[in-house]
């Protein structure tokens, strides 16, 4: 399997109107996209959210035909039509666990970090139950690794927003 996310920067004045009626009028296209396990459209918005305004899409492939197929296919380059030319960033998933509620998610929370040198690998995945965030009433978790930047991603999903200090995003459309 394969994590896969470009993550769009808007201005702080931009209509995120916008995003909401493109997921709206394009989310669908990706419902059953081959093999593609889900593809979550997030966003955030300064108002609610946080600092900026961000369209930041997150794959998970079963393998890499389907991560081709959108990246050199023709399906990417809507994205780089309507925003240029992304830096698309790559993670190996090191767990995913999704209930039966996952569909029904509309918000996620990431939690992103270093992987310290100075642990032994054999004991990563224990390291990282301390940082489960306290709301339990979570749809499903997911942890992607870089090995060629060191650094890690947990996504958590929800169905409400949980009161949390870590970065939030909506969930616009779940693809699966």
């Amino acid at each position: 399997m394969i994590g896969m996310q470009y993550r769009i920067t808007l201005p702080s004045d931009y209509d995120m109107e916008i995003i909401r009626e493109r997921v709206k009028e394009n989310g669908f296209k990706t419902d059953g996209f081959d093999d593609l396990l889900f593809k979550c459209y997030l966003i955030k918005e300064k108002t609610s959210d946080g600092i900026e305004n961000m369209y930041a899409p997150l794959y998970v492939w079963k393998n890499n035909a389907g991560m081709n197929k959108f990246l050199f296919k023709g399906y990417y380059d809507n994205i780089i039509r309507s925003f240029g030319w992304q830096n698309v960033n790559i993670g190996i998933p090191l767990f995913i666990d999704l209930s039966d509620s996952f569909n029904a998610s509309k918000y996620a929370v990431e939690i992103t970090n270093d992987i310290s040198s100075d642990i032994s690998l054999t004991n990563f995945e224990n390291k990282l139950s301390g940082l489960w965030i306290k709301d339990k009433s979570f749809t499903g978790k997911v942890c992607f690794y870089n090995p060629d930047k060191w650094k890690y991603s947990i996504y958590y999903f929800f169905k409400e927003r949980p009161d949390t200090e870590y970065e939030t995003f909506q969930i616009l459309h779940i693809s699966e």
